[in-house]
């Protein structure tokens, strides 16, 4: 079993916040418990380091990619997806993270090889 965990990542921009938002706000939490996910970031304060910033920033985590992929397709994800996506502009995706104690040179050596 893989030790790497995964994150949900999600950019929401021009939210049309009524009650579909509502909706899914209520509803995405009983998606995410059956493959342990936990909100890491869920849109909060956010000081631009770079780059121009106008929406929220989510971030899920997850124990592996697969567990982040099968809550992404289970029925119950897919469900209230469009309560999102029909009420904002977003874009989303899944991402490995590292191994523990991962450095910058490991990067560096799997690109060179």
């Amino acid at each position: 079993m893989s030790t790497t965990k995964a994150y949900a990542i999600a950019y929401l921009r021009e939210l049309d916040f009524g009650p579909e938002i509502i909706e899914y706000l209520e509803r995405i939490d009983d998606t995410l418990a059956p493959y342990d996910g936990r909100f890491i970031v869920h849109g909060g304060q956010l000081t631009a380091a770079e780059g121009t910033w106008d929406g929220d920033l989510v971030v899920i985590e997850f124990p592996s990619a697969r567990a982040a992929q099968d809550w992404y397709d289970s029925d119950g994800y897919q469900a209230i997806l469009p309560l999102r996506t029909e009420h904002s502009s977003s874009i989303a995706c899944i991402v490995e993270g590292t191994k523990p104690g991962h450095r910058a040179k490991d990067k560096l050596a799997a690109l060179l090889a």
